[in-house]
């Protein structure tokens, strides 16, 4: 659902993109216009040229845009027969090819005209660009794209422009970006040593360093206290099943070209690694006889998946092949989704607020699409489903935007999108109701009356996946972690070797407290310092002759703090509190 705002900023960048063909043909009359849809962030338009064009040209470029702009102060469209739409764009193969497939779904051929320029279009345009701030779109850069994504078909010349309401909405999306490439969990993954990614592995298979495996740690025993207190019970299934699961599970119709299949070499068998939870955790329930006094069943499994995802798509751990999901499924009675999800949405906001990410958060109501092959179920049970979810969210006041075509292919589903701490909006958590895999199991609990009744499935992962999770969070602190995920929370620096005794002390000190200390006297007391800064050890503490003599520390942290004097007991307790109210 398009709010006016959104959808306005949508046509402006799509009649950019017109304006960016009207320029290059003015430029370069010889080149051949294919697409040029608006995008997220601006507009793009694929060109074939007959010559070399480069980042160099891209200023010339814009320029000419600038220069129509204020000319195209009217749009007008008109309807075309296929012929007659075939013959204006004569000797343009790509255009000729759309028109060919426009007419062959037995839509109406529209061209518009803005200016002098013309071009095929389905319409969603503004009607006045001379009211567009001129200083409010750039073009971006050039890239090169095959015609209509496959491999097979034709090289283009991609040309991307950024096009915003205003230029300051333009100047903080470019400052969005330039942060992002300072705080790219991948380079800071390397600097601060918490993964690895080895070609020998394979890609999209990441290996988590001592550092990275300290704060993956603390995530997963978070969200395990969050559901420990919920009544989950926490499970463990193997990395492989055999085919007749995924079979019974419907993931063998809709999802076999996304996992991996996997050869026994003494047994002989074949069998595929899980791409999802769920078809174990139904096993689980199915091995067990429930009364309706048991209901609702909660399982958790902090588990790794596996998904063959496209090799190109992949990047460090927000886009991997293995995937640990925080994952969790009950089992319930219908008049229990209301609860068990307002329950579900509870954790969601605490896990977040701790890590300060409930500000401008939205849900997004993922629902079937038109299709409904692609779907297991009948349509009554998609519209239960469907029901049900949406009174959740307005029952829970939840700030939803409802989406076709978004659900699972065996249920519906609340998709968390949250905002990271320069504005990124990232899909996080998710929550998905199921009325189809209940039934494909012939699961089933004992009801008041001693009859089989069938119960519903909620899935819901809080964090997404831990990788996944990782990665943004790497982002969001900029790797300088709260202290209680900071895989180093307090680095001691004696000024000189004399002091190394008392440091030894208070060091066995923190650790006797569990707090995750190192202690170095090797090089200049400068550069140790700046190499906790490097780090993001978040206190230093830096031991002297007045600290030795007092029996006391003088502790430096983040955002220019400096605790003089203070005894070690009194940090003790001041670390501790923070860690255990997980304060940012």
């Amino acid at each position: 659902m398009q709010n006016e705002k959104t959808a306005n900023l949508e046509h402006q960048r799509h009649t950019l993109a017109h304006l960016l063909g009207a320029a290059v043909m003015e430029l370069y009359p010889d080149a051949k216009l294919t697409l040029g849809p608006a995008v997220d962030d601006g507009f793009y338009y694929d060109i074939k040229f007959a010559g070399s064009v480069g980042a160099e040209e891209l200023a010339s470029i814009e320029n000419k845009m600038r220069e129509l702009l204020p000319t195209w102060t009217t749009v007008t469209h008109q309807e075309l027969s296929k012929d007659e739409a075939l013959e204006y764009f004569k000797g343009n193969e790509f255009k000729a090819e759309l028109i060919n497939e426009i007419a062959e779904r037995g839509e109406t051929i529209t061209l518009y005209t803005m200016g002098s320029f013309t071009d095929l279009c389905r319409g969603g345009h503004i009607d006045d660009l001379s009211t567009i701030d001129i200083d409010s779109f750039k073009l971006d850069r050039i890239a090169g794209a095959y015609w209509r994504g496959k491999e097979t078909n034709p090289m283009l010349t991609r040309i991307y422009g950024l096009a915003f309401e205003t230029k300051a909405d333009l100047e903080h999306y470019e400052w969005q970006q330039e942060e992002g490439r300072k705080r790219d969990h991948r380079k800071l993954g390397r600097e601060l040593k918490l993964f690895t990614l080895s070609d020998l592995v394979g890609a999209g298979l990441p290996l988590f360093q001592p550092n990275g495996m300290i704060i993956r740690k603390e995530l997963e025993e978070y969200l395990w206290s969050l559901h420990k207190r919920k009544g989950y019970d926490r499970v463990w299934t193997p990395h492989l099943a055999k085919e007749s699961l995924y079979v019974t599970s419907g993931h063998a119709g809709h999802y076999m070209d996304d996992m991996f299949s996997v050869h026994g070499g003494t047994s002989k068998e074949d069998f595929y690694l899980k791409p999802m939870n769920c078809p174990h955790h139904m096993q689980i329930f199915a091995d067990n006889q429930f009364s309706y006094r048991d209901m609702p069943v909660r399982y958790f499994e902090p588990a790794t998946v596996y998904r063959d995802e496209k090799t190109g798509q992949l990047g460090g751990l927000t886009r991997v092949r293995s995937i640990t999901q925080d994952d969790g499924h009950l089992f319930c009675r219908p008049e229990q989704i209301g609860p068990e999800f307002a329950a579900i949405v509870g954790i969601i906001k605490e896990f977040y607020t701790t890590m300060g990410m409930m500000d401008g958060y939205w849900v997004r109501l993922s629902l079937r699409g038109d299709d409904h092959s692609k779907y297991l179920g009948s349509d009554e049970v998609w519209q239960t489903a469907e029901k049900a979810l949406t009174d959740i969210c307005e029952e829970q006041n939840l700030p939803y935007v409802p989406a076709k075509d978004e659900a699972a292919f065996y249920g519906p589903k609340l998709d968390f999108m949250f905002k990271d701490a320069i504005g990124r909006e990232w899909q996080l958590a998710t929550v998905q109701c199921d009325f189809n895999l209940p039934e494909r199991f012939d699961l089933s609990y004992i009801n008041e009356q001693g009859e089989k009744e069938r119960p519903v499935v909620i899935h819901r992962a809080i964090s997404g996946s831990l990788e996944r999770f990782m990665g943004v969070m790497i982002e969001h602190f900029a790797g300088a972690f709260p202290v209680w995920l900071a895989p180093v929370q307090v680095a001691i620096l004696p000024v000189g070797e004399k002091f190394a005794a008392y440091g030894e002390k208070v060091k066995q000190a923190l650790d006797d407290a569990n707090i995750r200390v190192t202690l170095s006297t090797d090089e200049s007391l400068g550069k140790r310092i700046r190499q906790a800064k490097t780090e993001k050890i978040p206190y230093q503490i830096v031991i002297g002759e007045k600290e030795q003599t007092s029996d006391t520390l003088t502790v430096e942290g983040r955002n220019d703090l400096k605790l003089e004097n203070i005894s070690v007991q009194d940090f003790i307790i001041r670390i501790t509190e923070e860690i255990k109210n997980r304060s940012l």
